[in-house]
């Protein structure tokens, strides 16, 4: 799964849980893709936050401080990074 950060984008972020089922497909989209994804982007900021009993959700920092944040409860790792290539645009 191909993605090419930067630009505007800034930072990206990802919440979620070790343990809870709501945050089943993100630990998938981060075991099977993190590394693809870090190793095309190697200077890139991608911040991976665990929290116990946190609902899951990715945050985007653009230019000039501007923040976007989408949730991703109970979500499949694909609409996972679905949701990211969202926040690239």
């Amino acid at each position: 799964m191909a993605v090419r950060l930067g630009g505007s984008l800034k930072e990206l972020r990802i919440h979620l849980c070790q343990t809870s089922a709501q945050s089943a497909g993100v630990r998938e989209f981060i075991q099977k893709n993190y590394v693809d994804i870090k190793k095309q982007n190697p200077n890139f900021p991608i911040l991976i936050r665990e929290c116990n009993g946190i609902q899951p959700r990715i945050w985007a920092r653009y230019e000039k401080g501007v923040e976007q944040s989408m949730p991703l409860t109970n979500l499949t790792a694909s609409d996972v990074f679905s949701a990211l290539k969202q926040l690239v645009k």
